[in-house]
């Protein structure tokens, strides 16, 4: 396997594990609103959550550009807590209470997920 492929999986599972981590201290930090059932739970929503940012969100993203240039990014936001919150109804054990919750949650787990980002991104 050629370097350039090896720096691709490690980073793609490097962004694996700080989703995951992210979306487990953010249901510790909003339990009973954003809840896991277990740090299983918070894997495979941080798996589920990147396929979905890798496939369907651009998409979205595409497709409400309007949106997003009237409201000055701030449709992003929803999109994010959107997603987030279905990933909520797909994975057993990991529930997002409403949609509210979803956004103070896709914002903690944005700022999380930078600041472990930045962690790894200096020890790698």
């Amino acid at each position: 396997m050629s370097m350039q492929k090896k720096d691709f999986w490690m980073n793609l599972f490097i962004r694996w594990i700080v989703t995951t981590l992210s979306i487990y201290a953010v249901a510790w930090l909003l339990h009973p609103h954003i809840d896991t059932d277990s740090f299983q739970s918070a894997i495979w929503a941080g798996l589920i959550l990147g396929l979905i940012n890798v496939f369907v969100r651009p998409l979205i993203i595409l497709l409400t550009l309007p949106a997003t240039m009237l409201s000055m990014g701030f449709f992003l936001l929803l999109i994010n807590a959107f997603l987030l919150y279905m990933v909520g109804e797909v994975v057993d054990g990991f529930e997002v209470e409403s949609f509210g919750w979803a956004i103070l949650a896709s914002i903690l787990i944005s700022i999380v997920g930078a600041f472990l980002g930045q962690f790894f991104r200096e020890k790698t």
